[in-house]
């Protein structure tokens, strides 16, 4: 018997909600009193899961307040839908198509709710996202800075944000290592990862944050979630290069980094960086290699690191 899901298209002032691909349909506000209006909405026709797109952010007050209310919830890509919708013909767009492809497209992937993620994992990641982007500034700053060797005036002035920056930078890390040592899983796994030379408190972080099932999936389910697993590219007898596609790129843009890194003091990762340089192989795709190894290896610790501390609780 199939679910009754209610798919749901957010945008920056309402959200859109239809049961099935032709049910009852439901329009209300993004605010949490809109948001009661439609747990009301599901509740009266039965639904046992909404789903909505991921909407850069705009659906996490739903996705939240939906789940404290009871009723799960899943975010899926919106590539996916779209790509779905387009090969089911549907190429008409407006809320309201939207919403009900969304259903029809949980209903067929048979999609399950999305875990809720605890108080100190949501604020984690608000903290690892804010010192993300107050580093990314910082790079900017230094940049206009270097630009203006002759312009005592405007260095000054952009010296001040520099040392703004900066602060708000340590800040933002104090208390980021104060939330993992507070935790006695996050701390152990921390201290575990830190056992890999070239992995610093930052990466620690961003892992804790961005990756949270670190440990808990396959090595090659994590891989494929972070998007470093290869993407087979074969017909025939042809034999397509593999590429990867998708998946956490904040996750793998540091592991990018920081394999390169691990590399200079790790002797099997240099090693296996230097076979694939002596076969030939595109740069891209050493990087690509490397990080997907760092992560299997990060994931393996982890994995053993959330076993041995469950023994011994």
């Amino acid at each position: 018997m199939e679910k009754i899901i209610c798919g749901v298209d957010v945008s920056s002032e309402t959200l859109d909600g239809r049961i099935g691909q032709s049910g009852p349909f439901v329009k209300v506000s993004r605010t949490p009193e809109g948001i009661c209006d439609l747990k009301t909405f599901c509740a009266g026709h039965g639904v046992e899961l909404v789903v909505m797109e991921a909407t850069g952010g705009y659906e996490r007050r739903a996705f939240l307040l939906l789940w404290e209310q009871g009723l799960p919830c899943a975010v899926t890509n919106a590539r996916h839908v779209r790509h779905y919708a387009e090969a089911m013909g549907a190429l008409e767009k407006t809320d309201r198509i939207d919403a009900a492809m969304i259903a029809r497209f949980a209903q067929a992937k048979d999609l399950r709710s999305t875990p809720l993620p605890s108080q100190a994992q949501q604020r984690l990641k608000a903290l690892v996202a804010r010192l993300r982007q107050v580093t990314d500034d910082l790079t900017v700053q230094k940049q206009r800075r270097s630009s203006l060797l002759d312009n005592a005036e405007m260095r000054a002035s952009i010296d001040e944000v520099i040392a703004l920056l900066k602060r708000q930078s340590r800040t933002l890390e104090g208390e980021i290592g104060s939330m993992i040592d507070d935790d006695p899983m996050w701390a152990h796994l921390g201290d575990t990862f830190r056992t890999t030379k070239g992995v610093a408190d930052r990466t620690v972080a961003w892992l804790m944050a961005d990756l949270p099932e670190i440990g808990i999936y396959s090595n090659k389910a994590i891989a494929k979630l972070v998007g470093l697993a290869p993407i087979a590219n074969d017909s025939g007898k042809r034999k397509g290069k593999r590429p990867v596609r998708g998946g956490r790129a904040g996750v793998r843009s540091i592991l990018f980094l920081v394999a390169a890194i691990v590399a200079r003091y790790d002797k099997s990762l240099r090693e296996f960086r230097n076979r694939l340089v002596a076969a030939g192989k595109e740069k891209m795709v050493i990087r690509i290699a490397l990080a997907r190894k760092l992560l299997v290896r990060l994931n393996a610790k982890a994995r053993d690191a959330r076993a041995a501390y469950a023994n011994a609780t």
